[in-house]
């Protein structure tokens, strides 16, 4: 019986993966962000990240059964106990890539007027 040799262990983390769910159209307005160029997500997490941090979302949107795959970048964090009673988490930043694109138009499209909306949200 041969024993296979250990492998060198990476310095790269490999990318944090969380399921998000988002049930309703006023949560996925809540949590959108399109001034990000490529689009981006809020995403409510009690977890440390730093910026530009890889994290690995599964999607699902209000809806539609599918989930869809994200391989974002963290763009911004909101601490614990941050002013305003904000909600705790992190923003990420889509991919520029034609999966990406295309989760941004379905998104909007969702959204429709409601993304000219003056409500408030957890990014702004």
């Amino acid at each position: 019986m041969s024993a296979t040799p250990p492998t060198a262990a990476s310095n790269t983390p490999r990318p944090s993966v969380i399921q998000l769910a988002i049930k309703e159209k006023a949560a996925l307005y809540a949590a959108y962000i399109p001034f990000f160029t490529e689009g981006g997500l809020f995403i409510p997490t009690t977890r440390d990240y730093k910026l530009r941090d890889d994290l690995y979302v599964l999607l699902t949107l209000p809806d539609d059964v599918q989930r869809y795959p994200i391989a974002g970048k963290v763009a911004w964090v909101t601490p614990a106990r941050a002013s305003g009673n904000r909600t705790q988490g992190v923003g990420i930043c889509f991919p520029k890539d034609e999966k990406s694109q295309q989760l941004r138009v379905k998104i909007e499209q969702i959204l429709g007027s409601s993304l000219g909306s003056d409500r408030p949200t957890q990014t702004i």
